[in-house]
């Protein structure tokens, strides 16, 4: 069994950052989970990749993203963050971080809300 906890969430003024942090849990996974990511649903939208790192650290972004948010893990820990920075109102959502784990598949957060006000 894999649970993935999202934190971080809140509310941030228009240019400001914020980190989330996504940490998995679950006996003997660790070891086995090789990419997590960041994924989000803003208003009215289907949920869209975020950014995207392999275990040995290989990255990629989505083009909203790219030069103002980066993605790092702690591979030992089973944690993923994404640091946000040059926040927009665009930005605005829920935040889902997930963990592909060998032979077992993909599991998800619950989800951490982040929203920028203007």
């Amino acid at each position: 069994q894999v649970w993935l906890v999202e934190s971080g969430g809140g509310l941030v003024q228009p240019g400001g950052s914020l980190r989330l942090s996504c940490a998995a849990s679950g006996t003997g996974i660790i070891a086995n989970i090789y990419d997590m990511a960041w994924y989000r649903q803003t208003s009215g939208k289907e949920r869209e990749l975020v950014a995207r790192i392999t275990r040995r650290g290989t990255t990629t972004y989505s083009d909203s993203t790219q030069g103002r948010f980066t993605i790092t893990r702690d591979s030992a820990r089973g944690t993923v963050y994404l640091q946000m920075n040059s926040l927009k109102p665009e930005d605005t959502g829920v935040y889902f971080c997930s963990a592909d784990v060998f032979t077992q598949g993909t599991y998800w957060g619950q989800g951490a809300q982040v929203t920028v006000s203007s």
